[in-house]
């Protein structure tokens, strides 16, 4: 057992050693698809017709980004295009056909009395030759990216059945090296990477960031104090509010579904354990109890569940706990290794660092089904995240020694990569749907 209890504080040494030799520059992050559907759904996004306004950004390519980002969809370059009709009543099927598509998106934009842009588009099926819908989206000149998000989400669960989760946000921590200093940033972008925004600047590390479920805060650990504490900050206004200062350990916040609570463990009885912060009463309830060490927690869709990674079987596994009794069940077998899960919108697939060998990998398990799909394979992998629509998960991970961010598909069919242009960036949080 002792063995054990050194190898996940080993882990958790092994991540800020992770930090601690990040490179000395930052910058954006970038999307690298590197592997999509094998059958993609063949699309064209005729330029929004603009009506000679003037915005900041161009909106057909960023929703042809997010479109292509997702793996579902091959776009019809615009050079192959015959015409660019901007309405359904000025398309011709033949000629879409013969491109091979499969739909076409057409729109135009113009300016409502209160100064705000309204964009209205279609999306056509050109095999039944008729309008799937046709929609209207509105935004201030400030923000046409999130106007194009919504595009995006629109078209996106129009032809998947799935909710879009373009609109999102990523939460994720970058170290900048200077000499023999660091300064480290938690920071704040869309789900592609753009708009990137500096929420935390610290000379010491920051870990752990958890969205709260309305998308207005984050809680993260930060060593600011000396120690590791938990603080929660208000996104809009940079609030700050520190929740815990024990000695030992404060780590790992999760929020409750219902807002309400953190989950999180404390070492202030001497072993590290999960308890949970009442963030009204700010009352702390203990939920476990035993010598081995609990970490690591997350909540349930429920609210009534909460998992936690343990080695008290012996290797660091996944358990579940029943909050009315405070009964554990033990949930992954399959590996001597299983840590830091993630939990879909459904209830039933489980996202976390599974080892079966030598090497960690991302694995999804189906609660349900106990069926273990190994989704990624690259090494030293960790801290999966999974989409809000849980089509897809983010996790921290490798690439030609750089700590990057990449993204798979829950059936591992679509794969894509998140680098900075400079630097390394870690322990990424995907966003609660905002809107």
């Amino acid at each position: 057992m002792e063995t054990n209890r050194v190898t996940i504080i080993r882990q958790f040494s092994i991540l800020l050693v992770a930090l601690l030799v990040a490179n000395s520059a930052y910058g954006e992050l970038v999307i690298r698809v590197t592997e999509g559907n094998d059958q993609p759904t063949i699309i064209a996004l005729s330029p929004f017709d603009l009506k000679g306004l003037k915005v900041d950004e161009d909106i057909t390519d960023i929703v042809q980004s997010d479109l292509l980002r997702s793996g579902l969809f091959k776009l019809i370059p615009r050079s192959d295009m015959l015409a660019f009709p901007s309405n359904s009543s000025d398309v011709y099927y033949r000629d879409w056909r013969l491109l091979g598509a499969e739909y076409l998106v057409v729109g135009s934009m113009s300016v409502l009395s209160d100064g705000r842009y309204e964009l209205e588009f279609s999306l056509l099926s050109i095999n039944s030759q008729k309008i799937q819908f046709t929609h209207k989206v509105r935004s201030s000149s400030s923000k046409m990216r999130d106007l194009a998000h919504s595009v995006s989400d629109k078209i996106y669960k129009s032809i998947t059945g799935i909710r879009g989760a373009f609109s999102t946000r990523l939460a994720y921590v970058s170290v900048i090296r200077e000499g023999d200093d660091f300064t480290y940033r938690l920071k704040v972008a869309d789900a592609d990477g753009a708009r990137e925004s500096l929420m935390l600047e610290s000379k010491q590390p920051i870990m752990s960031p958890n969205w709260s479920p309305d998308g207005k805060e984050l809680a993260y650990v930060s060593f600011e104090t000396g120690r590791p504490a938990i603080f929660r900050q208000n996104l809009a206004t940079a609030v700050r509010q520190q929740l815990t200062d024990f000695k030992g350990l404060n780590g790992a916040p999760s929020w409750s579904p219902d807002g309400l609570s953190l989950a999180l463990v404390l070492s202030k009885d001497g072993n590290p354990e999960i308890y949970s912060l009442n963030l009204k009463t700010y009352k702390l309830t203990r939920l476990t109890r035993h010598f081995a060490i609990d970490t690591e927690p997350t909540w349930m869709p429920d609210g009534k569940h909460i998992l936690f990674t343990s080695d008290r079987g012996g290797t660091p596994q996944i358990y579940k706990l029943r909050l009315a009794d405070k009964s554990v069940e033990r949930i992954t077998f399959k590996g001597n290794y299983n840590a830091r899960a993630s939990m879909a919108p459904d209830g039933r697939t489980m996202a976390m660092v599974h080892r079966s060998s030598s090497v960690f990998h991302i694995a999804a398990l189906d609660l349900k089904t106990k069926r273990l799909i190994e989704l990624t394979e690259t090494t030293l992998d960790e801290s999966p995240s999974i989409a809000p629509n849980g089509a897809m998960l983010m996790y921290a991970t490798k690439y030609n020694d750089r700590g990057i961010l990449a993204a798979v598909s829950v059936d591992a069919g679509v794969k894509y990569n998140l680098p900075a242009k400079i630097g390394d960036v870690r322990e990424p949080a995907w966003s609660p749907f905002l809107r």
